[in-house]
């Protein structure tokens, strides 16, 4: 342990992803010092964004991906992304396991890394209505979160006025409008199953997808060029994350300290009052450990992350893990229902001209319409769907021809395109006690520390609305007379969405929730959790624009409280 005179931040934030980078914005420009721990490595970008990256720059030319490329990662090579050009920023399973069990696998894709999945995430930023924050109180089911829609609105507008989100106004109450900046525009194929679909159904709605991505410069950055491969990472910073935009604007003020390869193993708790008073960190290169301090602590180090750090936690104050008075830490895990799709080609727009909407980091989106003014006889809640119409470009043409030589490249290039299509539903995950995660008392990662058992599963009603979803897109593929070449009906496993949410939920009562309406522990007032770990419940919305609104709404009250002495 380190002896010399310690230092005590104002607050530690620990991350530095999505979240993490909005608690360091906003505490340091509130006037506090800040301490931001991240578990993995300072990125270079010039080695490690490769969105301009050429297939012949790489030994297997991109075309080479799986377990068998990458033996360490069985479970991140799974995700699409972690291929040979971005497989460097995903985790190494094998460092850091954790189980499962039998029979009900949960596929758990990680970033360690400054920046963490805000490098690698998929932009898609909706924010959510009182339809989700108060479902409770529509269909009985669960527990409404603590605060509603007004309460986050203004966050929403914080967030996204820094931010930038592209996208168009639609006035859905399902489905707020954020504050936009010039929406994408649509391909001729998704303007067809636009008609289609909308001539044929009033309830339902084809738009451009929302999504994180300038379209114009914005706050210093500039608009997107339109390479089409975000999740190589973005050097010109035209998309969100925390390495281009949040991070450095706390960097700006002077009173962030950034401290890569900082493994947090728990909270250190204070045995007079119960409070935390900082963070045991172990370095993830040397493994030495060592003591951080600080009078408030904000965990952003992703859902399962905090909560595994609270669990961690356990003192002669707090038995069960910090803030696990309820004893519901850790419950209530959800993750959206993924992989319910179908596609297909467009058969009158065969031969169109390549339109170069492979580009388009961006796709379109069909918003909730199950259960908002009628009810479903099968389920309650609701999916969201995301998709695209695009014509082939010439290298997807060159894998699907065989030859080689001249005579392919001539081929290669005459070839009549072809205008593909696929949709796929996002759909909500009940909140269930049963779906949970503890410490496997049995195993440790490679720095000694206890990992998670996950214990997740689908249930009656994700199936049912599956099983209702397959069928909508199907039947809106016929009204746009698309033809269908492929049907999924089986869900990949829980996790494998990228949108686990859960297992420290925030609530009005300190007997069914971990944290209050603040995104404070109910049991220690300096210790706050503001990650998706926070969620009462999921919606169908894609969950980081929420995440970020939230981080910035709880650190206003912490800067508040914090002048006040309060904390």
């Amino acid at each position: 342990m380190q002896t010399s005179k310690r230092k005590v931040y104002d607050a530690i934030v620990v991350g530095s992803g999505a979240t993490g980078g909005w608690a360091a914005k906003v505490l340091t420009e509130r006037g506090l010092t800040v301490l931001v721990l991240e578990a993995g490595r300072q990125l270079d970008e010039k080695k490690d964004f490769r969105e301009h990256t050429w297939p012949y720059e790489l030994k297997y030319r991109g075309l080479v991906g799986g377990a068998k490329y990458a033996p360490r990662q069985p479970i991140q090579s799974r995700c699409y992304a972690a291929n040979e050009y971005g497989s460097h920023l995903f985790v190494d399973d094998i460092d850091n396991p954790y189980t499962t069990p039998e029979n009900k696998p949960f596929w758990w894709i990680r970033g360690r890394h400054v920046g963490g999945r805000s490098i690698t995430w998929g932009r898609q930023s909706y924010r959510m209505s009182d339809y989700d924050f108060k479902a409770a109180s529509r269909d009985g089911y669960g527990e409404d979160w603590p605060i509603s829609y007004a309460d986050l609105e203004p966050y929403y507008n914080q967030v996204e006025d820094f931010v930038g989100i592209s996208g168009s106004y639609e006035n859905l109450p399902q489905l707020p409008d954020s504050k936009f900046l010039p929406a994408m525009k649509m391909t001729c194929g998704e303007h067809l199953l636009k008609k289609g679909v909308e001539s044929k159904w009033k309830d339902r709605k084809v738009i451009i997808g929302r999504a994180a991505i300038l379209t114009q410069p914005h706050q210093g950055r500039a608009a997107c060029h339109w390479c089409g491969h975000c999740d190589r990472g973005c050097s010109t910073h035209s998309y969100y994350s925390s390495p281009g935009s949040t991070l450095p604007a706390a960097a700006k003020t002077g009173r962030m300290t950034l401290k890569p390869n900082s493994v947090v193993r728990e909270l250190i708790v204070d045995t007079n009052t119960g409070k935390a008073k900082g963070v045991r960190v172990v370095n993830q290169i040397t493994k030495q450990e060592r003591d951080e301090y600080a009078k408030v602590v904000v965990l952003c180090a992703s859902t399962l992350e905090s909560t595994r750090i609270l669990m961690n936690s356990k003192s002669r104050i707090h038995p069960n893990g910090f803030g696990n008075s309820s004893g519901v830490l850790g419950q209530y895990l959800m993750d959206h229902m993924y992989s319910i799709s179908a596609g297909g080609v467009v058969e009158q727009l065969f031969g169109s001209e390549y339109d170069f909407s492979d580009g388009r980091a961006n796709g379109i989106y069909v918003p909730r319409f199950r259960n908002i003014t009628d009810k479903h006889k099968d389920f309650i809640r609701g999916y969201g769907m995301q998709g695209g119409v695009r014509v082939s470009t010439s290298f997807f043409k060159g894998r699907q021809i065989p030859g080689f030589g001249a005579d392919f490249k001539k081929m290669v290039r005459e070839a009549k395109s072809e205008v593909t299509w696929g949709l796929g539903a996002w759909c909500e995950m009940l909140p269930d006690k049963n779906n949970k995660v503890t410490i496997d008392p049995n195993k440790v990662d490679k720095w000694g520390i206890p990992v998670l058992h996950i214990d997740c599963k689908h249930g009656e009603n994700e199936k049912a609305m599956a099983k209702d979803a397959l069928a909508t897109i199907l039947e809106m593929a016929d009204a746009a007379k698309f033809k269908v070449q492929y049907t999924s009906s089986t869900p990949a496993p829980p996790g494998f969405c990228i949108h686990e949410v859960g297992t420290a939920r925030m609530g009005s009562d300190a007997k069914t929730s971990v944290l209050n309406k603040w995104n404070q522990t109910w049991d220690a007032k300096n210790v706050f959790v503001t990650d998706g770990a926070c969620y009462a419940s999921i919606g169908c919305q894609n969950p980081t624009l929420t995440m970020m609104a939230i981080t910035a709404r709880a650190c206003d009250y912490i800067a508040d409280q914090f002048k006040r002495g309060d904390l």
